[in-house]
């Protein structure tokens, strides 16, 4: 699977300790992330992690493109919850085409922790479930 990881900054952490916590998993995975969220998971765990820009300087649209060519499978987006923080427009777009493309995200531990132990029991043929004759599945059955 290919698997997204977005973390505003102080939710980096938290990430960290996730994907340390869940090394083994995501080890088995392709995993791309933002830059400086990519260079700290992969400081923390030693994963491999292919980075994108600063989700500020066009990351995060880097990610929901490769959403819309179907290259991304599993999200997990810690975002800040300060109440004064705004939405930006990238981030209501990644959602939104997490929705359009029933691509499974987590916004916080609690999901995250379902998704990645789904993931790990190896239950978590998604894809599969939803359209089994789609074009993503056929070309990876010819693959």
């Amino acid at each position: 699977m290919y698997i997204a990881l977005i973390a505003e900054d102080n939710k980096k952490e938290l990430m960290a300790q996730f994907c340390i916590a869940y090394c083994g998993t995501l080890s088995r995975h392709n995993i791309c992330a933002t830059d400086s969220t990519g260079r700290y998971i992969a400081d923390a765990t030693g994963l491999e992690i292919d980075t994108f820009m600063p989700g500020s300087e066009g990351g995060m649209e880097q990610i929901s493109s490769r959403i819309s060519f179907n290259e991304i499978d599993m999200v997990f987006f810690f975002r800040s919850t300060a109440s004064e923080r705004e939405v930006t427009e990238a981030e209501n777009n990644l959602l939104r085409l997490c929705d359009v493309y029933n691509i499974p995200m987590a916004t916080n531990i609690a999901t995250a922790e379902v998704l990645v132990t789904a993931l790990e029991a190896g239950s978590f043929n998604w894809r599969e479930f939803i359209n089994p004759r789609s074009e993503y599945n056929l070309r990876k059955k010819r693959m």
